[in-house]
């Protein structure tokens, strides 16, 4: 058995150091995922992720991985948080809207690096839901399946939403960076830059 499904048989079973080991592997990718989303209340956002893992911890049945369930409850709190913010008659498309849309506040700026800096304003620019497909794709290196699951939506879609969501960000970085030649050197190397913002996030939090 993954080592993984048997914390989890074991946490639901009543084994509270099981439970807690599960958390402190997936603490820091969720604390990213909240992170360049919202301008406060990551702490608040944080607890009631893995409160609700806890409170329905007999909802995961082990038919995916822990990582896919934990995301796809932290996918939903934020959604839901934005949805707190607006007003009650005011619907949000997740897939028109973008975090730059639903926190304007949230900080780009990443600390020694421009292109970085560029690179998360951008992402920042897309549509919501294909920002988190791209983090999903490229921070998490979840395949296809796995972010059909994290978001509740078919393979195919998945698949589909990867292939669109850099198209966009592409589009986006032409609109934030400031010269030709500092476009031309992120868009030859986009797939690396992204890579390894997630590790720049985590040494350098947000200001």
């Amino acid at each position: 058995m993954d080592a993984e499904l048997e914390l989890a048989r074991r946490w639901r079973e009543g084994d509270a150091r099981a439970g807690q080991e599960l958390f402190e592997r997936h603490y820091d990718s969720i604390e990213c995922f909240f992170r360049n989303k919202v301008s406060t209340g990551i702490e608040d956002l944080l607890q009631k992720t893995f409160l609700i893992c806890v409170e329905k911890k007999d909802d995961f049945r082990g038919e995916s991985s822990f990582r896919t369930y934990l995301f796809g409850v932290a996918y939903n709190v934020l959604r839901n948080h934005y949805r707190s913010a607006k007003r009650q008659r005011e619907r949000i498309d997740f897939l028109n809207e973008s975090v730059a849309d639903l926190a304007p506040g949230v900080s780009t700026f990443v600390r020694g690096e421009e292109q970085r800096s560029l690179l998360l304003a951008a992402l920042r620019r897309i549509p919501f839901d294909y920002q988190v497909v791209l983090e999903l794709y490229y921070w998490e290196e979840m395949e296809g399946k796995a972010i059909a699951e994290v978001l509740g939506i078919p393979d195919g879609t998945a698949r589909s939403r990867i292939r669109l969501g850099k198209e966009r960000l592409r589009k986006a970085l032409e609109e934030v960076h400031a010269t030709e030649v500092s476009l031309r050197e992120t868009l030859s190397h986009l797939d690396d830059w992204v890579r390894e913002l997630r590790a720049q996030l985590l040494e350098n939090p947000l200001e």
